[in-house]
């Protein structure tokens, strides 16, 4: 088993991007991969096929791979809660909340929980392409660090470090990186990647050879930027839509702790829906769909909306013939009451929804993490439309909006639709990535279209994408040095 790991001079370097390139460029040569990432923060998660929950990037790259994602591929994720605590997931379930200092002190433990997962991952595929989070320069968090160099130091693998040339200062970037790492770390550094270059790569020569001149590091390359690629987004909400906008115009509530956003790429790709994100104080456009995302928070998000203008606005666009969805948390603000008695989501209490279904939901210990399958039933039962999806989340639903499901998965009734099907919502994430279930719930929105948007095919033709670039613009021979495919090693 060979394990190389990618790490990043800041966070959005580009590290998900250049691991799933690799996984992909392996797994077209035959090899068995799988992605590693020990720690990471995220909102956005998938679940596995052993029934956990990890970093919905680190889900892409196993896809990138062509295998199931596994609760060992992210054995520590963190779901941010406030500013300053998290709820944290060990090996696919949940630990606990956590403050942040009280997590930092926590990580000598939590590092147990990386390296088992790491072995029990070696011990099933050949090369394992590791993530690191943010930087590994960041030394107020060098004690106990599993996430970069201390995850690198106890596996014993070499280190690519990447820095992004879109943000500017890529060579002081790389450089200061390396500068503030210790010397045994310094050594792990196999090679430099420079990633989201625009124009011609001759203008960068000299820079790069004064680059390893200075550090006795090799540039393993140089990434062009690469337009048009849309693949699942770690942390950041991309607030455009498709180029050019769209026939059926889409607006979503950009919440403080909006969970799984790639929930909407699938409409972010169809070139004829014009989708918005609206963060504070942004104007709430007019349009044809609000749909509120899914949330870590939701009593708190929904004290958010109400804060800047959402129940009047939504109330204005249903009066004139508008649509309102929502997915997950969205669906409970959609209610009349959302319970937390126990404070699994911060301050114990109830919160008022915007009472547009009848339903209440009482948060629960004990999170629901299962991938479905089902149907959509947009026009009664006897039209039912393929769908599937994952479920995560702790809140239980009742009401009488139920009587009328949106959808059956595995046989029982998910989500409601009101009455004249202008309101309707769901607790299922990934409800827009079959292409069968995306056009329905276009229709009933207005949009009659002969296009259909399958983002499964969208996400392998990118991971393709990505591999093609590596394979041409990498030293591939290096690398293949580096993961030891030819039985040498650097």
């Amino acid at each position: 088993m060979t394990t190389l790991m990618i790490q990043g001079t800041t966070s959005d370097a580009g590290k998900s991007t250049v691991v799933a390139a690799l996984c992909r460029w392996l797994a077209r040569q035959g090899v068995s991969v799988a992605p590693f990432k020990p720690q990471n923060m995220a909102l956005n998660s998938a679940v596995t096929v052993d029934g956990g929950e990890i970093g919905r990037s680190t889900a892409l790259q196993a896809l990138a791979c062509g295998i199931e994602p596994h609760s060992d591929m992210n054995p520590v994720l963190l779901k941010p809660q406030t500013d300053s605590g998290a709820q944290v997931i060990l090996r696919g379930q949940v630990h606990g909340n956590m403050g942040a200092l009280d997590y930092h002190a926590y990580k000598a433990e939590a590092a147990e929980s990386v390296m088992a997962a790491w072995r029990a991952l070696s011990e099933r595929y050949d090369v394992i392409v590791a993530e690191g989070a943010g930087s590994p320069a960041e030394i107020n968090l060098r004690a106990n660090d599993i996430a970069n160099m201390g995850f690198a130091e106890a596996a014993d693998c070499p280190v690519l470090l990447v820095g992004d040339i879109e943000r500017g200062g890529v060579f002081a970037q790389l450089v200061g990186t390396l500068t503030l790492l210790s010397e045994s770390e310094q050594a792990r550094i196999a090679g430099f990647v420079i990633n989201r270059f625009r124009g011609d790569a001759g203008l960068l020569d000299s820079g790069l050879s004064w680059l390893t001149e200075r550090t006795g590091k090799p540039v393993v390359g140089v990434l062009s930027y690469l337009k048009g690629l849309l693949l699942d987004a770690e942390d950041s909400v991309n607030l455009g839509g498709a180029e050019g906008g769209g026939k059926l115009r889409v607006t979503v509530p950009r919440l403080p702790r909006i969970s799984n956003h790639n929930d909407f790429d699938p409409l972010r790709a169809h070139p004829e829906v014009d989708l918005r994100f609206v963060g504070e104080g942004e104007a709430i456009p007019p349009g044809d769909v609000i749909i509120l995302p899914g949330s870590k928070s939701t009593r708190s998000d929904l004290g958010w909306l109400k804060a800047h203008g959402w129940p009047a606005a939504i109330t204005r666009h249903l009066r004139y013939g508008g649509h309102v969805f929502g997915i997950c948390g969205g669906f409970q603000m959609l209610g009349e009451w959302v319970a937390d008695p126990d404070g699994l989501e911060g301050t114990p209490g109830n919160t008022e929804g915007l009472g547009w279904l009848a339903i209440n939901t009482r948060m629960v210990s004990g999170k629901q993490l299962r991938n479905v399958t089902g149907s959509l039933h947009l026009d009664g039962p006897e039209n039912p439309v393929p769908l599937t999806g994952y479920e995560i989340h702790n809140g239980v639903t009742t009401g009488a909006a139920l009587n009328r499901p949106l959808a059956y998965l595995d046989g029982r009734p998910d989500g409601a639709i009101s009455d004249d099907g202008q309101v309707m919502g769901t607790y299922v994430h990934g409800v827009f990535d079959r292409a069968e279930a995306c056009k329905a719930l276009l229709a009933h929105w207005g949009l009659r279209s002969r296009r259909a948007v399958d983002y499964q095919q969208h996400r392998l033709h990118q991971l393709d994408r990505l591999a093609d670039q590596l394979e041409k613009e990498l030293d591939t021979d290096l690398l293949r040095r580096l993961l030891k495919l030819n039985g040498e090693t650097v």
